[in-house]
């Protein structure tokens, strides 16, 4: 019983030494640090490490950088002028591969407790190669390059640092002055001279600034007060713009009302004429029809009337011509059996048929007093020189006779003529007034001719038919 628990208590304390010892061979990196493991010849940086015992050991390496200031003292520059000059240098372990193999090599020990030792070593890298680069330039270049002597600084002190596992991080020229001698005053030196300039220039520059800074403050503040001038001046631009519609839109509207107003008061007064010109159609029609009833048809039955008169005068005239004819042949027969008595006599009874037709020549030549000249013989003579012959006498009487009669039923015909016409003038004048084109006008002007032109063809046909 007391075998089994001291192997029981014996393997507890060797599961407690186990456990402690994993734990204890556990190792944490932070970010800052560089893990080093001997025996797995590898390098870690943040996470955790499992370290076995006996067989590996672990170490570190502080990342953080390191700040150091360098003071190179009679720096000669370019035209054998010497410099002290102050620069802020901070380094670091190298962040290549190949430099943290180095720095392993070389400064792991002075990492953790030399830290001193190491800034020593690299003032002395850098500030030996600052002095080689001051010598490469002049005075005037160290005060005004600083940018760039930092740069060649870097470059140059890669390789060296490198070496030894570390780099250049930032460096700074904190300060540039003569080199001055121990014992020995010297008030205005180069650089002193430099600064002096530099300052003088750094206060023209500063003045130059600010007047170009109170001159662009004018010009801004004047640009802002042009921008709001402006600003300003186009809102009010766009204020009489808008007004501007505004008016022409009221007065496209008064106008379009305007328009539309008259369009419809001319609509009104189309209709109104056309109305009075209907109007005055239908009282030219009732005019017209009252003309027609009035004159056109009493005056057509007029000609119609005189027409058939003409034709009933013609028929009988014809009639009368025809048995006249007859009893002229006959005539003629008795008078050729009768012989030279027989025609005497004939003559004197027919004298105012066969005078009739010289009596109505008369009217081309007015005549105020006939005479007949006696065409008796010696046989039958007048009864007394005083008294004309008897044959005679009857002569002049029926010769004086026919052509009074003839006078009167021309003076007769002239008046029906005149009657006639002047009913046609007047049929065609108040035509002509209520008609409203001129065809109408051409059409009555060539219906009253017309009629004229029939009148006188029937004029002349009935005076054909008496002669």
């Amino acid at each position: 019983m007391g075998t089994i628990i001291f192997l029981i208590t014996l393997g507890g304390l060797i599961s407690i030494t186990l456990f402690v010892q994993l734990i204890s061979r556990m190792k944490l990196v932070p970010p800052s640090e560089l893990a080093v493991v001997h025996g797995r010849n590898k390098t870690y940086r943040g996470g955790r490490i499992f370290v076995y015992p006996l067989i590996e050991r672990f170490d570190t390496m502080d990342l953080t950088p390191q700040t150091t200031s360098v003071v190179v003292e009679s720096a000669i520059a370019s035209g054998i002028v010497p410099l002290t000059v102050t620069a802020t240098v901070s380094y670091a372990i190298s962040t290549s591969e190949k430099g943290r193999q180095n720095a392993i090599k070389r400064i792991l020990e002075m990492t953790k407790g030399e830290k001193s030792k190491l800034q020593t070593i690299a003032s002395s890298i850098i500030e030996g190669h600052l002095r080689d680069s001051i010598a490469a330039m002049t005075p005037e270049e160290v005060m005004r390059e600083k940018d760039q002597l930092i740069s060649n600084m870097i470059q140059i002190c890669k390789s060296d640092l490198e070496g030894i596992g570390l780099e250049i991080t930032t460096m700074n020229i904190a300060d540039v002055d003569d080199h001055r001698l121990s014992g020995v005053e010297e008030k205005h030196l180069y650089i002193d001279l430099l600064k002096r300039v530099q300052t003088t220039n750094a206060d023209s520059q500063s003045r130059e600034a600010k007047a170009n800074a109170e001159s662009s403050a004018r010009e801004k503040e004047e640009q802002r007060r042009a921008e709001v001038e402006k600003i300003r001046l186009e809102n009010e631009r766009q204020n009489l713009e808008a007004e501007l519609k505004v008016k022409i839109a009221r007065e496209k509207q008064r106008s379009a009302v305007g328009a539309q107003e008259a369009l419809r008061n001319a609509e009104s007064e189309v209709a109104g004429i056309e109305a009075q010109i209907e109007a005055e159609k239908q009282r030219i029609e009732m005019v017209r029809a009252k003309c027609e009833a009035e004159i056109l048809i009493p005056a057509q039955a007029e000609r119609d009337k005189a027409i058939e008169l003409s034709r009933a005068e013609a028929a009988k005239i014809r009639g009368e011509a025809q048995s006249e004819l007859t009893q002229l042949k006959r005539t003629i027969d008795i008078l050729e059996s009768a012989g030279d008595q027989g025609l005497n006599a004939y003559i004197i009874e027919k004298f105012d048929e066969l005078v009739k037709p010289f009596a109505q020549t008369l009217d081309l030549f007015p005549v105020e007093d006939l005479s007949v000249i006696a065409g008796t013989t010696p046989n039958n003579g007048p009864i007394s020189s005083i008294h004309p012959h008897s044959v005679d006498l009857e002569l002049n009487r029926r010769v004086e006779a026919i052509i009074s009669n003839q006078q009167k039923l021309d003076r007769v015909e002239m008046d029906a003529v005149n009657i006639l016409q002047d009913a046609l003038e007047q049929e065609n004048e108040q035509i002509e007034e209520t008609s409203t084109s001129q065809g109408s006008k051409k059409s009555n002007r060539d219906s009253r001719q017309e009629r004229v032109q029939r009148f006188k063809s029937l004029r002349k046909q009935h005076d054909s038919d008496q002669d």
